[in-house]
């Protein structure tokens, strides 16, 4: 007992160390300097509409009383190929075809990160890569003539991002499994189900009546007493499951908050120059390489057998290592997602699909909300580097607060996980409504409807004590619904619904940006997505989808 705790110790903080290392990222690169620096880059090499002749670089963008001056009329625009795109746009472009990339990634990798031989290999792998990529934003001034390589290594750091993320995603059912609290309620029901075999008949008459059935017929006290283990087993894995998940996100959060520190200083002394905002991914890239060392030597390579609900040994322990090809899996992985998507299959996990369903709209209104946040800031509120950094420390400083305060309210509101995802989700969606209030309130009132930058440090505390929660749970809430043995293969699912949206997303609000020169009308959009997923969400039946999942059986007709 003592060394299976210790190993689960171990993997525990393998994992977790992973989640410290990659989420620096995220949080100090993806959703703040990388978006900033592309448009960065591009208007160091832009010219000012209409006439396209005078550098951007010319027009330093001025503030009064923190609102922005009519000098945000001058639209920049770099030409990319045969086009002319609006420098806001640029960086939301990048990562809208970074995420179609990713996509495509994720799903060749899904069968062979449920292969748990190489699902660490994948993990450390596009670690590397990612990594690497960030790191060599050093190296790239944006006066070099292939000034445009930015966007490749954003796509190449944002793509290992996210096919690292499913192979560690893949790890958190077998975490909540092999955790003591449901290992102690395993132990309970293999004593309940030992007594039970043992038992013998009190009548031997009523036992000789007839041999085909069985010796025993269990009492409606063994019955009470296995349905009490069961639900208790389900509500320790649940628990368990989300308490997994939102360490990870706290400890991403804290990680990444002090890094946003240390990259405060070159930014503040250097004025937001270029060099520092390439800087600060840079050294997002470092940190990422670094603190997956750990994760590199805790992670265990094979997962241990683990019981699942219905009594099966994980089906992806059973691989055949011998007749294991990287082509052949590939092939397999594409030919499972179509088949997978396909009614007779999508009809035995209804609750799943719906909650993917959902998910595809969620996804894509968070993150782009975030996204569109910062660019905002910048070319609309006129916000300096420092002061965007400092909405990018309150959001995940908010966000650890929120992923630790909310499984508090839940437990003395005594709500279900899916009651508190739809809070969350409503809580989220006065975001871009506030911002849609801008239209109103601009001209007619000092403050409002984010049109100062006062209100984007308020919004960013607040969303980040919503977004933090919402992280934690939707992917632990999704654990609950997948089929055991293939969990990298369904999370692989789970990024590409996120992914694809992702891609939806940034697109719509890089076409509206440069259709009407106002960024601001994309939060119209942003509340049509997010409030179109309430309704697919409430419809999820958590047992059915739970008990469904558990007797998943692919390309098995359905009884």
């Amino acid at each position: 007992m003592l060394s299976r705790n210790s190993q689960y110790k171990k993997k525990l903080r393998g994992w977790l160390s992973y989640a410290f290392a990659s989420e620096v990222f995220v949080i100090v690169s993806l959703t703040l300097f990388l978006p900033i620096c592309l448009e960065q880059f591009a208007r160091d090499n832009g010219y000012l509409m209409p006439d396209k002749v005078l550098p951007c670089s010319s027009l330093k963008p001025t503030t009064i009383a923190g609102k922005a001056s009519s000098s945000d009329e001058a639209r920049c625009v770099v030409k990319f190929g045969w086009f002319w795109i609006d420098s806001a746009s640029f960086s939301l472009y990048v990562y809208s075809i970074s995420v179609a990339l990713q996509a495509i990634t994720v799903v060749s990798m899904g069968g062979i990160a449920d292969h748990p031989p190489h699902r660490k290999r994948l993990l450390l792998g596009f670690a590397l890569l990612g990594s690497s990529a960030a790191t060599t934003f050093l190296l790239l001034p944006s006066s070099s003539p292939v000034w445009y390589l930015s966007a490749l290594l954003a796509m190449c750091a944002n793509v290992a991002f996210g096919a690292s993320t499913v192979a560690m995603n893949a790890y958190i059912p077998s975490l909540a499994r092999e955790a003591p609290e449901v290992m102690k309620v395993v132990q309970a029901l293999d004593t309940f189900e030992d007594i039970s075999t043992v038992r013998t008949p009190l009548d031997p008459e009523a036992s000789a009546e007839s041999a085909a059935e069985p010796l025993l017929s269990p009492s409606p006290e063994d019955l009470s007493r296995k349905t009490e283990l069961d639900t208790e087993y389900q509500a320790e894995l649940s628990r368990a499951t989300s308490r997994i998940s939102s360490l990870g996100i706290a400890l991403g959060y804290g990680a990444g908050i002090f890094m946003l520190f240390v990259a405060l200083i070159p930014v503040t002394r250097l004025h937001g120059s270029t060099f520092s905002l390439r800087l600060a991914i840079g050294l997002s890239g470092i940190w990422w390489a670094i603190f997956t060392v750990p994760a590199a030597l805790w992670l265990p390579s094979v997962n241990v057998r683990n019981r699942v609900s219905n009594g099966a040994v994980s089906r992806g322990q059973m691989d055949d290592d011998k007749n294991w090809s990287l082509g052949r899996e590939i092939a397999a992985a594409w030919i499972r997602l179509i088949n997978m998507l396909r009614w007779k299959e999508i009809s035995k996990l209804r609750n799943t699909f719906k909650y993917l369903a959902a998910w595809f709209l969620l996804s894509d209104g968070f993150t782009t909300i975030t996204s569109t946040a910062v660019l905002f800031g910048k070319t609309t509120l006129h916000m300096s580097p420092s002061a965007l950094i400092l909405v990018g420390i309150l959001t995940p400083t908010s966000g650890i607060l929120g992923s630790l305060i909310w499984p508090v309210f839940q437990r003395k509101l005594g709500w279900s996980n899916l009651r508190i995802l739809v809070v969350l989700v409503l809580l989220a969606s006065i975001i871009p409504v506030y911002g849609c209030l801008g239209f109103i309130i601009q001209g007619r009132a000092s403050f409002g409807g984010l049109t100062t930058q006062e209100e984007m440090f308020g919004l960013a505390i607040y969303f980040g004590s919503v977004y933090g929660a919402f992280q934690g749970y939707a992917r632990a809430f999704y654990a609950e619904l997948i089929p055991p043995g293939e969990e990298a293969r369904w999370y692989g699912l789970f990024s590409i619904t996120d992914k694809s949206s992702s891609f939806i997303g940034p697109l719509v609000v890089g076409v509206i940006s440069d259709l009407t020169g106002n960024i601001r009308y994309s939060f119209f959009f942003l509340v049509f997505m997010i409030w179109l997923a309430v309704p697919i969400l409430i419809s999820v039946n958590v047992e059915k989808g739970r008990q469904d999942a558990a007797e998943y059986e692919y390309g098995h007709e359905s009884s």
